[in-house]
């Protein structure tokens, strides 16, 4: 049996932290809409970062995906954790 293992409750809130300041601060963006737009782009912003994909790429990639028709029942497969830049 090994040591036990730690949780280093620090590095978790340092990682989250950003997610969670920028969709506060995109409450006061001057109307309701556009401050829930902008959370819902900046969590996706974020999350892409935290999962190591390039961020512009990964919008641009998700935009063109959805333009081109890509279904709803299949939304998982543009989740920033299933992006594959080659595609």
């Amino acid at each position: 049996m090994g040591p036990p293992l730690t949780i280093d409750s620090n590095a978790v809130e340092n990682l989250i932290r950003p997610i969670a300041l920028t969709r506060k601060n995109a409450l006061f963006a001057g109307h309701d809409e556009g401050g829930r737009t902008w959370a819902r782009i900046a969590s996706l912003i974020a999350s892409a970062k935290i999962n190591g994909v390039e961020a512009f790429a990964y919008l641009k990639a998700t935009s063109e995906a959805i333009a081109a028709g890509h279904p709803a029942s299949k939304i998982d497969d543009l989740l920033p954790w299933n992006f594959n830049p080659s595609t």
